[in-house]
C-alpha cells in the first residue's frame, strides 16, 4: 500500500502540474496532492505507527474511525438494554427522576424475563398505601456521642479532582435541599463541599486535608476539620471496588494548582495514593484509629470503607472489635463492580468480590460475631433505582450510597471519559470551559429530585410488597429466575407423556 500511495501520488501530481501548465487550471489540487506527498513520506519514515508507516495518510482514517466508535455505538447501535455499565434504560430513568418528569415507559418490558438469572420482587395483592416521608437512619454506636440521622439514600464518595468544583457544588446544594449526606471522596473537605449540606468525610491513604508535611496523618488538622458542623461523619478508605488494593489515582492533567493546594501535593503531576494507611498497619491499629478519631472529633460517628478480598481479614476486624470493645459506629461496603474515574482494567474486571456476596458476607459475618445491632451497614454499588435500594436492603444493608447515580443527575452521559480530563458534561474534568457548563443552581435541582424520586419508587415497591417500613424487608420478599424451572418441572413434567388420562 505504501509504494501503490507513492505511485499513484507522484503520477496524480505530474498529470495536475501539467494541466496547470497547458490551462492554468488546478494548482489548488497540485498542492493539496503535494501537500499529502509530503504527509505521506513522513508517515513512510516515523517508527512509532505501524499502520501509518504501511499506509500512509490513509491510516489516519483508521484513528478517527477509532476516535468516533465510542459515540456510534452509544447513538446508533447500542439498543435501550445495552450499555455497560449502564443502560440505556437506566441512564434514562436516572434523567427523568433528576429532571421531575414522567419516568414510566409504554408497552411493557424489554427485558427476556423467562430467565434463570431474572430477579423481581414478589408483590402482594393486599399493598400498603405508600409512605410520604423519606425513610432515615440513626447512625451511631455506644460510643458515639453525636448520633446522625441519615436518609436511606446518599452521595457516595467522589472527590473535588476527580469531579469538576461546580459538581461537587451543586451535589452538596442537592444534598442540602433533600437533607442526605454528601461523602468527599478521599480528596479532602474542600469549600465546594461546604455549601450547606451534610458531610461525611472520607480518610484516605493519602490523608488529604489532615496530612503533615511528609504525607502522614496529622491528629490537630483532622480535628480542626472533623468539628466542622457540616461534618456529620468520618468515614476511613481501606479500599474502594473499583481498584482495591491499589490506591488512588488523580491523573496530571487534573491536578491543578487549586487542587494540589487543597492536598498538600505539587501540581501537575499524576497523584498516587498509597495502596495503604500509614497510620496502622494492621487490625489493631486500624480499631486504634476508630478511637482515636472518635476522641478527635468529639464522639462523631466513625466507620471504615472496603471491598471484601480476603475474608479472614474481616473477621479478624470483627475479632479485633469484640478485643478492644471498640466498634465503628458503620461499615461501608463497596463491590468490585464499583466505579472510578481512573483504574487499571485488570483491577476493575479481576480484583475483590463483587457487591452481593460481599454484602450478604459483611451482613452474616456481624450477626454471627454478636455485633450487627451495634454497627450500621452501608452499601455502595451500582445503587440507582428503587428496586436496588430493596434489594441492598434485602442483602443485609441499613442504607445506600450512590456515586454514579447521581452523576447521571448531574448531567452524566457515560461518554467514558472521566480519566482523561474531556468529560463533555463538565463533570469529571478540571478544563474550565467545560466546567463552566455545568451549572449549578440548575444541577443542584435535579441532585434533589433524583434523591426524591428515587426514594419515592422504593417506598412504592415497598408498598407494592406489603411491607410498612424497611425494617420488614428481606431476601424471601424477592423471586429468582431458576424458581420458574422448578414451577415448570411440578406442572409441566417431562414425562408427562407417561401419564395415562381418565
Amino acid at each position: 500500500m505504501r509504494q501503490r500511495f507513492f505511485v499513484i501520488g507522484i503520477a496524480g501530481l505530474i498529470i495536475s502540474l501539467t494541466i496547470f501548465f497547458y490551462f492554468k487550471i488546478g494548482l489548488v489540487l497540485s498542492v493539496a496532492l503535494f501537500i499529502l506527498l509530503l504527509i505521506g513520506f513522513v508517515n513512510s519514515i516515523q517508527q512509532k505507527h505501524s499502520i501509518l508507516r504501511n499506509f500512509p495518510v490513509f491510516g489516519y482514517f483508521r484513528y478517527f474511525f477509532e476516535m468516533i466508535a465510542p459515540g456510534i455505538q452509544q447513538y446508533f447501535i447500542e439498543r435501550s438494554t445495552d450499555g455497560k455499565p449502564f443502560s440505556r434504560n437506566q441512564r434514562t430513568l436516572a434523567y427523568q427522576r433528576a429532571k421531575n418528569i414522567d419516568s414510566t415507559s409504554p408497552f411493557g418490558t424489554q427485558l427476556n424475563l423467562n430467565r434463570s438469572n431474572y430477579e423481581g420482587i414478589k408483590h402482594s395483592i393486599f399493598p400498603t398505601a405508600v409512605n410520604k416521608e423519606l425513610p432515615r437512619i440513626l447512625v451511631g454506636g455506644p460510643d458515639c456521642k453525636q448520633p446522625y440521622s441519615a436518609s436511606l439514600l446518599n452521595i457516595s464518595a467522589m472527590s473535588f479532582g476527580s469531579l469538576s468544583e461546580n459538581a461537587i457544588m451543586a451535589l452538596n446544594k442537592g444534598a442540602l435541599k433533600g437533607n442526605f449526606y454528601h461523602n468527599t471522596g478521599e480528596g479532602g473537605l474542600t469549600e465546594f463541599h461546604l455549601q450547606g449540606g451534610d458531610v461525611t468525610w472520607q480518610i484516605g491513604t493519602g490523608y488529604f486535608g489532615c496530612r503533615d508535611d511528609r504525607g502522614g496523618f496529622d491528629g490537630g488538622r483532622f480535628a480542626e476539620k472533623a468539628n466542622l458542623p457540616e461534618v456529620k461523619m468520618i468515614e476511613i478508605k481501606l479500599s474502594q471496588g473499583a481498584k482495591p488494593g491499589h490506591g488512588g489515582v488523580l491523573p496530571a492533567a487534573k491536578n491543578t494548582a487549586k487542587i494540589a493546594k487543597i492536598r498538600g501535593v505539587q501540581p501537575n503531576i499524576t497523584i498516587l495514593s498509597p495502596p495503604g494507611h500509614s497510620a496502622f498497619s494492621d487490625t489493631k491499629g486500624l480499631i486504634e484509629f476508630i478511637a482515636h478519631l472518635r476522641q478527635l472529633s468529639n464522639g462523631k460517628p466513625i466507620g471504615f470503607k472496603l471491598c471484601i478480598g480476603k475474608t479472614s481479614e474481616f473477621e479478624a476486624i470483627c475479632q479485633e472489635m469484640i478485643k478492644q470493645n471498640c466498634f465503628p459506629d458503620f461499615i461501608t461496603v463497596d463491590g468490585a463492580e464499583g466505579g472510578t474515574g481512573a483504574a487499571p482494567l485488570e483491577f476493575a474486571d479481576g480484583v475483590g468480590m463483587p457487591f452481593e456476596p460481599a454484602l450478604i458476607f459483611v451482613n452474616k459475618t456481624l450477626v454471627r460475631f454478636g455485633v450487627r445491632h451495634k454497627i450500621r451497614v452501608i452499601c455502595s454499588g451500582k445503587v440507582i433505582s428503587g428496586y436496588s435500594i430493596l434489594r441492598a436492603v434485602a442483602l443485609g444493608a441499613d442504607m445506600c450510597n450512590s456515586a454514579r447515580g447521581f452523576m447521571f443527575s448531574l448531567g452524566c452521559i457515560q461518554a467514558l471519559r472521566c480519566n482523561n480530563n474531556e468529560c463533555p458534561t463538565g463533570v469529571a474534568t478540571q478544563n474550565k470551559m467545560l466546567v463552566k457548563g455545568l451549572v449549578v443552581t440548575d444541577k443542584s435541582e435535579r441532585v434533589f429530585y433524583f434523591h426524591k424520586n428515587t426514594l419515592h419508587a422504593a417506598n412504592e415497591l415497598l408498598a407494592a410488597a406489603g411491607k410498612k417500613s424497611f425494617a420488614e424487608i428481606d431476601i424471601d420478599i424477592f423471586m429468582r429466575g431458576d424458581e420458574f424451572s422448578h414451577l415448570s418441572d411440578l406442572y409441566f413434567p417431562d414425562n408427562l407423556k407417561n401419564v395415562t388420562l381418565n
